[in-house]
Protein backbone atom coordinates (compact mmCIF):
# COMPACT_ATOMS: atom_id res chain seq x y z
CA UNK A 1 0.00 0.00 0.00
CA UNK A 2 1.20 3.32 -0.58
CA UNK A 3 2.63 5.40 2.06
CA UNK A 4 1.11 8.41 3.37
CA UNK A 5 3.86 9.14 5.82
CA UNK A 6 6.00 11.30 3.43
CA UNK A 7 3.20 13.50 2.62
CA UNK A 8 1.91 14.09 6.21
CA UNK A 9 -1.40 13.40 5.36
CA UNK A 10 -3.86 11.88 8.26
CA UNK A 11 -1.90 8.68 9.85
CA UNK A 12 -4.10 5.15 9.46
CA UNK A 13 -3.65 2.23 11.65
CA UNK A 14 -3.66 0.36 8.09
CA UNK A 15 -5.02 -3.37 7.97
CA UNK A 16 -4.25 -4.89 4.27
CA UNK A 17 -7.64 -6.38 2.74
CA UNK A 18 -7.75 -10.21 1.95
CA UNK A 19 -6.37 -10.46 -1.37
CA UNK A 20 -7.46 -14.53 -1.64
CA UNK A 21 -8.03 -15.76 -5.27
CA UNK A 22 -11.41 -15.98 -6.67
CA UNK A 23 -12.49 -17.77 -9.80
CA UNK A 24 -13.95 -15.19 -12.29
CA UNK A 25 -15.58 -17.47 -14.30
CA UNK A 26 -19.10 -17.12 -12.70
CA UNK A 27 -18.72 -13.57 -11.18
CA UNK A 28 -18.99 -10.04 -12.42
CA UNK A 29 -16.28 -7.19 -11.39
CA UNK A 30 -18.36 -5.89 -9.09
CA UNK A 31 -18.34 -8.91 -7.13
CA UNK A 32 -14.75 -9.92 -7.87
CA UNK A 33 -13.42 -6.65 -6.56
CA UNK A 34 -15.54 -7.15 -3.21
CA UNK A 35 -14.18 -10.47 -3.02
CA UNK A 36 -10.44 -9.12 -3.00
CA UNK A 37 -10.93 -5.54 -1.86
CA UNK A 38 -14.30 -5.13 -0.16
CA UNK A 39 -14.32 -4.34 4.12
CA UNK A 40 -17.28 -2.67 5.76
CA UNK A 41 -17.13 0.45 4.52
CA UNK A 42 -15.82 -0.19 1.10
CA UNK A 43 -18.37 -1.53 -1.42
CA UNK A 44 -17.65 -1.95 -5.04
CA UNK A 45 -20.83 -2.17 -7.84
CA UNK A 46 -21.47 -1.54 -11.45
CA UNK A 47 -22.84 1.40 -13.34
CA UNK A 48 -23.54 1.69 -16.99
CA UNK A 49 -20.67 -1.40 -16.84
CA UNK A 50 -18.42 1.04 -15.10
CA UNK A 51 -17.16 -0.21 -12.04
CA UNK A 52 -17.39 2.09 -8.91
CA UNK A 53 -16.42 1.80 -5.21
CA UNK A 54 -18.01 3.84 -2.81
CA UNK A 55 -16.95 4.81 0.83
CA UNK A 56 -18.72 5.35 3.78
CA UNK A 57 -17.69 6.08 7.33
CA UNK A 58 -18.84 5.98 10.87
CA UNK A 59 -20.51 9.02 10.69
CA UNK A 60 -22.15 9.15 7.66
CA UNK A 61 -19.73 10.83 5.03
CA UNK A 62 -19.43 9.25 1.96
CA UNK A 63 -17.54 9.66 -1.52
CA UNK A 64 -17.46 7.29 -4.65
CA UNK A 65 -14.96 6.54 -6.89
CA UNK A 66 -15.26 5.77 -10.91
CA UNK A 67 -12.07 3.18 -10.89
CA UNK A 68 -11.57 3.32 -14.89
CA UNK A 69 -10.26 7.34 -14.92
CA UNK A 70 -9.83 7.73 -11.16
CA UNK A 71 -12.95 10.36 -11.34
CA UNK A 72 -14.47 11.38 -7.79
CA UNK A 73 -17.99 12.31 -8.64
CA UNK A 74 -19.45 12.75 -5.08
CA UNK A 75 -18.39 13.95 -1.68
CA UNK A 76 -21.22 13.84 0.86
CA UNK A 77 -19.57 15.03 3.96
CA UNK A 78 -21.65 15.05 7.40
CA UNK A 79 -21.35 19.05 7.75
CA UNK A 80 -24.33 19.85 10.23
CA UNK A 81 -25.55 18.33 13.42
CA UNK A 82 -29.11 17.36 12.72
CA UNK A 83 -29.65 13.46 11.21
CA UNK A 84 -29.38 14.44 7.73
CA UNK A 85 -27.16 16.98 7.61
CA UNK A 86 -24.86 15.79 4.89
CA UNK A 87 -24.31 17.27 1.72
CA UNK A 88 -22.71 16.92 -1.38
CA UNK A 89 -19.94 19.01 -2.14
CA UNK A 90 -19.03 18.18 -5.64
CA UNK A 91 -20.73 19.65 -8.44
CA UNK A 92 -21.18 17.41 -11.79
CA UNK A 93 -22.60 17.50 -14.79
CA UNK A 94 -23.19 14.40 -17.89
CA UNK A 95 -20.28 14.62 -19.79
CA UNK A 96 -23.08 14.04 -22.98
CA UNK A 97 -22.18 11.63 -25.59
CA UNK A 98 -23.12 7.76 -26.09
CA UNK A 99 -21.23 7.27 -23.08
CA UNK A 100 -23.45 7.70 -20.19
CA UNK A 101 -21.26 6.53 -17.91
CA UNK A 102 -19.03 9.35 -18.29
CA UNK A 103 -19.04 12.87 -16.46
CA UNK A 104 -17.27 16.42 -16.14
CA UNK A 105 -16.75 18.55 -12.91
CA UNK A 106 -16.17 16.63 -9.48
CA UNK A 107 -12.50 16.01 -8.18
CA UNK A 108 -10.35 14.90 -11.29
CA UNK A 109 -6.26 13.84 -11.74
CA UNK A 110 -4.78 15.55 -14.55
CA UNK A 111 -1.67 14.67 -15.78
CA UNK A 112 0.10 15.99 -19.13
CA UNK A 113 3.44 15.53 -21.12
CA UNK A 114 5.13 18.29 -21.90
CA UNK A 115 6.03 17.67 -25.94
CA UNK A 116 8.93 18.89 -27.87
CA UNK A 117 7.70 19.87 -31.50
CA UNK A 118 7.60 16.22 -33.57
CA UNK A 119 8.04 14.17 -30.17
CA UNK A 120 6.26 11.43 -29.63
CA UNK A 121 4.36 11.42 -25.89
CA UNK A 122 5.29 8.47 -23.52
CA UNK A 123 2.22 9.42 -21.10
CA UNK A 124 -1.03 7.79 -22.33
CA UNK A 125 -3.64 10.56 -23.58
CA UNK A 126 -6.48 8.29 -21.47
CA UNK A 127 -5.03 7.23 -18.25
CA UNK A 128 -6.93 3.39 -17.27
CA UNK A 129 -6.89 2.75 -13.87
CA UNK A 130 -7.12 -0.74 -11.82
CA UNK A 131 -7.88 -1.51 -8.02
CA UNK A 132 -4.36 -2.23 -6.60
CA UNK A 133 -5.14 -2.23 -2.62
CA UNK A 134 -7.98 -0.83 -0.10
CA UNK A 135 -6.91 -0.35 3.83
CA UNK A 136 -9.57 0.72 6.43
CA UNK A 137 -9.03 1.64 10.07
CA UNK A 138 -11.91 0.57 12.08
CA UNK A 139 -14.29 2.52 9.39
CA UNK A 140 -13.02 6.21 11.25
CA UNK A 141 -10.55 6.38 7.28
CA UNK A 142 -11.25 4.11 4.94
CA UNK A 143 -8.28 3.93 1.76
CA UNK A 144 -8.36 2.75 -1.94
CA UNK A 145 -5.24 2.84 -3.94
CA UNK A 146 -5.65 2.52 -7.83
CA UNK A 147 -3.03 1.93 -10.54
CA UNK A 148 -1.88 2.73 -13.86
CA UNK A 149 1.14 1.46 -15.85
CA UNK A 150 2.48 1.98 -19.17
CA UNK A 151 6.01 1.12 -21.00
CA UNK A 152 7.23 4.49 -19.08
CA UNK A 153 5.54 5.19 -15.91
CA UNK A 154 4.05 3.84 -13.02
CA UNK A 155 1.29 5.64 -11.55
CA UNK A 156 -0.26 4.93 -7.96
CA UNK A 157 -3.34 7.39 -6.89
CA UNK A 158 -4.54 7.32 -3.17
CA UNK A 159 -8.57 8.30 -2.25
CA UNK A 160 -8.73 8.41 1.70
CA UNK A 161 -12.19 9.04 3.27
CA UNK A 162 -12.06 10.58 7.04
CA UNK A 163 -15.14 11.75 9.43
CA UNK A 164 -14.02 15.19 8.17
CA UNK A 165 -12.28 14.97 5.20
CA UNK A 166 -11.14 13.51 2.11
CA UNK A 167 -7.62 12.97 0.50
CA UNK A 168 -5.78 12.88 -2.87
CA UNK A 169 -2.65 11.69 -3.75
CA UNK A 170 -0.08 10.31 -6.65
CA UNK A 171 2.21 9.31 -7.17
CA UNK A 172 4.22 9.21 -10.50
CA UNK A 173 7.32 7.17 -11.85
CA UNK A 174 9.66 7.37 -14.64
CA UNK A 175 10.45 3.94 -15.24
CA UNK A 176 11.20 4.43 -18.90
CA UNK A 177 14.40 5.58 -20.17
CA UNK A 178 14.26 8.99 -21.07
CA UNK A 179 13.19 12.28 -18.99
CA UNK A 180 9.25 13.29 -19.37
CA UNK A 181 8.20 16.91 -18.39
CA UNK A 182 4.56 16.82 -16.90
CA UNK A 183 2.31 19.53 -15.91
CA UNK A 184 -0.21 17.75 -13.55
CA UNK A 185 -3.15 19.59 -10.89
CA UNK A 186 -5.69 17.94 -8.56
CA UNK A 187 -9.04 19.42 -9.57
CA UNK A 188 -11.72 19.71 -7.92
CA UNK A 189 -15.12 21.29 -8.75
CA UNK A 190 -17.26 22.78 -5.76
CA UNK A 191 -21.22 22.63 -5.85
CA UNK A 192 -22.52 26.20 -4.21
CA UNK A 193 -25.88 27.68 -4.27
CA UNK A 194 -25.91 31.22 -4.74
CA UNK A 195 -23.48 33.15 -7.53
CA UNK A 196 -23.33 36.14 -5.48
CA UNK A 197 -22.60 34.16 -2.39
CA UNK A 198 -19.26 32.29 -3.83
CA UNK A 199 -15.86 32.93 -2.77
CA UNK A 200 -12.32 32.37 -1.44
CA UNK A 201 -10.23 33.32 1.40
CA UNK A 202 -6.29 32.76 2.66
CA UNK A 203 -5.03 33.93 -0.66
CA UNK A 204 -4.06 37.71 0.34
CA UNK A 205 -0.69 39.21 -1.22
CA UNK A 206 0.00 35.84 -3.45
CA UNK A 207 0.63 36.84 -6.79
CA UNK A 208 -1.67 35.85 -9.43
CA UNK A 209 -2.26 36.18 -13.13
CA UNK A 210 -4.69 34.95 -15.47
CA UNK A 211 -4.30 31.31 -16.94
CA UNK A 212 -6.91 28.90 -18.73
CA UNK A 213 -7.00 25.44 -16.54
CA UNK A 214 -4.95 22.20 -18.25
CA UNK A 215 -6.86 20.17 -20.77
CA UNK A 216 -8.59 17.55 -19.04
CA UNK A 217 -11.36 14.89 -19.48
CA UNK A 218 -13.11 16.33 -16.23
CA UNK A 219 -13.01 19.96 -17.62
CA UNK A 220 -16.89 21.76 -17.65
CA UNK A 221 -15.48 24.71 -19.38
CA UNK A 222 -12.60 24.50 -21.67
CA UNK A 223 -9.49 26.22 -21.71
CA UNK A 224 -10.72 28.69 -23.99
CA UNK A 225 -14.06 29.44 -22.74
CA UNK A 226 -12.83 29.64 -19.14
CA UNK A 227 -10.13 32.32 -20.07
CA UNK A 228 -12.84 34.06 -22.08
CA UNK A 229 -13.53 37.42 -21.13
CA UNK A 230 -16.80 38.59 -19.58
CA UNK A 231 -18.04 41.66 -18.49
CA UNK A 232 -18.91 41.80 -15.09
CA UNK A 233 -22.26 42.27 -14.02
CA UNK A 234 -21.18 44.25 -10.60
CA UNK A 235 -17.96 45.70 -9.03
CA UNK A 236 -17.91 45.32 -4.88
CA UNK A 237 -15.67 44.69 -2.42
CA UNK A 238 -13.61 41.56 -3.17
CA UNK A 239 -14.89 41.14 -7.34
CA UNK A 240 -11.56 42.63 -9.18
CA UNK A 241 -10.60 42.83 -12.65
CA UNK A 242 -8.92 40.06 -14.26
CA UNK A 243 -5.60 41.06 -15.20
CA UNK A 244 -4.32 41.10 -18.68
CA UNK A 245 -2.32 38.74 -20.01
CA UNK A 246 1.11 38.27 -18.93
CA UNK A 247 0.62 40.67 -16.39
CA UNK A 248 1.19 39.61 -12.41
CA UNK A 249 -0.58 41.16 -9.91
CA UNK A 250 -0.99 40.54 -6.26
CA UNK A 251 -3.96 39.58 -4.19
CA UNK A 252 -5.45 42.79 -1.99
CA UNK A 253 -8.15 41.82 -0.69
CA UNK A 254 -8.78 39.26 2.24
CA UNK A 255 -11.77 37.91 0.49
CA UNK A 256 -12.31 36.75 -3.37
CA UNK A 257 -15.50 37.03 -4.58
CA UNK A 258 -16.26 34.68 -7.44
CA UNK A 259 -19.45 35.60 -8.97
CA UNK A 260 -17.73 37.46 -12.18
CA UNK A 261 -16.09 35.13 -14.70
CA UNK A 262 -11.94 33.74 -13.81
CA UNK A 263 -9.28 32.34 -14.68
CA UNK A 264 -5.94 32.11 -12.11
CA UNK A 265 -3.23 30.56 -11.44
CA UNK A 266 -1.82 31.74 -7.77
CA UNK A 267 1.96 31.28 -7.61
CA UNK A 268 5.36 32.84 -7.62
CA UNK A 269 5.74 34.31 -11.39
CA UNK A 270 8.39 31.77 -12.77
CA UNK A 271 10.93 35.07 -12.93
CA UNK A 272 11.42 35.08 -9.20
CA UNK A 273 12.16 31.43 -8.90
CA UNK A 274 15.74 31.41 -9.62
CA UNK A 275 16.40 33.95 -6.76
CA UNK A 276 16.87 32.32 -3.50
CA UNK A 277 14.29 33.63 -1.59
CA UNK A 278 11.02 34.65 -3.08
CA UNK A 279 7.01 34.43 -1.90
CA UNK A 280 5.13 30.80 -2.46
CA UNK A 281 1.35 30.58 -2.07
CA UNK A 282 0.12 29.46 0.93
CA UNK A 283 -0.57 25.94 1.51
CA UNK A 284 -3.97 25.82 1.94
CA UNK A 285 -6.86 28.14 1.61
CA UNK A 286 -10.46 28.31 2.32
CA UNK A 287 -13.73 27.93 -0.07
CA UNK A 288 -17.15 29.74 0.64
CA UNK A 289 -20.82 28.74 0.20
CA UNK A 290 -22.69 31.59 1.40
CA UNK A 291 -25.70 30.29 0.56
CA UNK A 292 -25.16 27.00 2.20
CA UNK A 293 -22.66 28.43 4.69
CA UNK A 294 -20.12 26.09 4.50
CA UNK A 295 -16.33 26.36 4.26
CA UNK A 296 -14.24 24.05 3.07
CA UNK A 297 -10.02 24.15 3.43
CA UNK A 298 -8.36 23.28 0.48
CA UNK A 299 -4.81 22.08 1.48
CA UNK A 300 -2.06 21.10 -1.58
CA UNK A 301 1.01 19.09 -0.97
CA UNK A 302 4.05 18.86 -3.92
CA UNK A 303 2.10 21.18 -5.60
CA UNK A 304 3.54 24.23 -6.76
CA UNK A 305 0.89 26.73 -7.76
CA UNK A 306 -3.36 26.55 -7.01
CA UNK A 307 -5.74 27.33 -9.75
CA UNK A 308 -8.85 29.43 -9.48
CA UNK A 309 -11.74 29.72 -11.82
CA UNK A 310 -15.75 30.75 -11.80
CA UNK A 311 -17.96 30.53 -14.60
CA UNK A 312 -19.49 33.49 -14.55
CA UNK A 313 -22.62 33.68 -16.27
CA UNK A 314 -21.67 30.84 -18.46
CA UNK A 315 -23.09 28.74 -15.10
CA UNK A 316 -26.49 29.00 -16.42
CA UNK A 317 -26.35 26.79 -19.14
CA UNK A 318 -25.28 23.76 -16.89
CA UNK A 319 -27.72 24.32 -13.98
CA UNK A 320 -29.59 26.61 -11.50
CA UNK A 321 -26.39 25.46 -8.97
CA UNK A 322 -23.31 28.01 -9.29
CA UNK A 323 -19.62 26.17 -8.88
CA UNK A 324 -16.08 27.51 -8.38
CA UNK A 325 -13.01 24.85 -9.80
CA UNK A 326 -9.94 24.89 -7.36
CA UNK A 327 -7.00 22.67 -6.45
CA UNK A 328 -3.42 22.36 -6.33
CA UNK A 329 -1.49 22.18 -9.55
CA UNK A 330 1.67 22.43 -11.37
CA UNK A 331 1.46 24.24 -14.74
CA UNK A 332 3.98 27.67 -14.79
CA UNK A 333 6.63 25.50 -14.49
CA UNK A 334 6.49 21.68 -15.43
CA UNK A 335 7.86 18.90 -13.86
CA UNK A 336 10.94 17.11 -15.56
CA UNK A 337 11.75 13.31 -14.07
CA UNK A 338 14.55 11.47 -15.41
CA UNK A 339 14.70 7.99 -15.36
CA UNK A 340 14.00 6.08 -12.06
CA UNK A 341 12.70 9.34 -10.25
CA UNK A 342 9.26 10.19 -8.74
CA UNK A 343 6.84 12.75 -7.72
CA UNK A 344 4.41 12.89 -5.63
CA UNK A 345 1.69 15.25 -4.51
CA UNK A 346 -1.83 15.38 -2.76
CA UNK A 347 -4.94 17.45 -2.16
CA UNK A 348 -6.93 17.25 1.25
CA UNK A 349 -10.39 19.34 1.37
CA UNK A 350 -11.24 19.46 4.92
CA UNK A 351 -14.11 21.26 6.88
CA UNK A 352 -14.81 22.23 10.33
CA UNK A 353 -18.67 22.65 9.57
CA UNK A 354 -19.97 20.81 12.33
Amino acid sequence: MASFLSLSLPKLNLIRASSASTSTTSLSTAEVLNEKFGRKGITFSESDNVPIVELTVRNGSSLRLQIPDAHVTSYKPKVYWKDDGFEEVLYTIPAGGTDTSKFKGGIGLVMNEVLESGSKGSLPSTLEWTVKDSDSDAIDALQVELSCNSRTFDITYVVSLYAVSVATAVIAKNIGRRPVTLTNAILSHFRTKKRGGTAIQGLRSCSYCSQPPLSSPFQILTPAEAIKSESPVWLSFGSEPEPKSGSWVKQDVPITLLENKMSRIYAAPPTERSKPFYNTPPSNYETIDQGRELFFRVIRMGFEDIYVSSPGSLSEKFGKDYFLCTGPATMLVPVTLNPGEEWRGAQVIEHDNL
